[in-house]
């Protein structure tokens, strides 16, 4: 197994839902994303910053899951807050607040002893801290894994692209796909982000899976080599969708680094937005990290069988 570290918010957060409510959560892109690439790969590496007011019982479930927290920030101000409300589909939310606090002058810094690390995932933050972690990691070739989000999109377009132009994998969710390269159609987007640098695009799509593009599909005809479309485990019930596209990002970085190479084929990111799908399920069943936090990886594997069975076909 590969170590990987993740950059991104670690966050407080509070969610109400039709049926429910709750408070001082754990949230944040990079959270997320750690606990779900413990499934498959240690040590996972966490870069963020917090403030004064962070829960410690949050910072314990982080090492319990195999996460080290030394490249995480201590602040004496407030934590990065984040509150929001799921309506009665549980697809659209309303943000009610976003305290930034500790984020507004956050400069990355990625500590010497981690920043070898072979796969870098830069999860949703601000292009500007992608970038300054980014200069920061030291291996010859890393495999760098990228969110985004419609705000970065709309603020800072212009960074954003030069991200695009560092990374080998941008993840990206299908109204921010549209909207970054002005079309309603998800296999031109798929296309047109592949032109904007990266070697492979993912668009999450929600309760429906996930498409994955090579470069090769840029300019050619969709082949089973350069696209795959993989299916969303279905579930009865949803509690709370939040950290559920961070978690698939951080299953996938997991899943290639548990290969112990450094270099990727088709064949194995396919195979880690299957597994990326299957563990995001898991954060859909309960607020925050709670069920996250407690699966095992048999609970995975049963997972993953289950949707091989049921989207086979001959």
């Amino acid at each position: 197994m590969l170590p990987v570290i993740i950059g991104g918010t670690v966050a407080i957060d509070h969610v109400k839902t039709p049926t429910a409510e709750a408070s001082n959560l754990l949230g944040g892109s990079a959270s997320y994303a750690a606990i779900a690439a413990s499934y498959f790969t240690k040590p996972v590496h966490l870069v963020g910053i917090i403030g004064k007011d962070f829960p410690q019982e949050h910072l314990d479930l982080l090492e319990s899951r195999g996460v080290t927290l030394d490249g995480l920030e201590r602040s004496s101000g407030d934590s990065f807050s984040w509150s929001g409300e799921y309506h009665a589909n549980m697809n659209d939310r309303t943000t009610r607040q976003v305290d930034i606090n500790v984020l507004e002058n956050w400069v990355v810094k990625v500590p010497s002893m981690i920043a070898a690390a072979p796969v870098v995932v830069l999860a949703n933050m601000s292009p500007d801290n992608q970038l300054q972690m980014l200069d920061q990691c030291t291996a010859a070739k890393p495999f760098v894994v990228a969110d985004t989000m419609d705000l970065w999109i709309s603020i800072a377009n212009e960074r954003l692209h030069e991200v695009l132009r560092r990374i080998d994998l941008l993840v990206i969710n299908e109204s921010e796909a549209r909207t970054f390269v002005d079309t309603s159609n998800l296999v031109v987007a798929g296309r047109r982000l592949l032109a904007k640098g990266p070697q492979y695009v993912v668009i999450k799509l929600g309760e429906f899976g996930a498409m994955l593009f090579s470069a090769e599909a840029a300019d050619g005809d969709l082949t089973e080599e350069n696209f795959f479309r993989c299916a969303a485990f279905p579930l009865h019930e949803v509690a709370d969708p939040t950290g559920a596209g961070d978690s698939f990002l951080g299953a996938l970085a997991g899943c290639l680094a548990a290969t112990g190479r450094d270099e990727f084929t088709f064949g194995d990111i396919r195979k880690a937005v299957v597994e990326g799908s299957v563990v995001a399920s898991f954060t859909c069943e309960a607020f925050s990290t709670r069920r996250l936090q407690e699966i095992s990886r048999a609970d995975i594997d049963t997972r993953l069988a289950f949707l091989r069975a049921i989207t086979h076909w001959a």
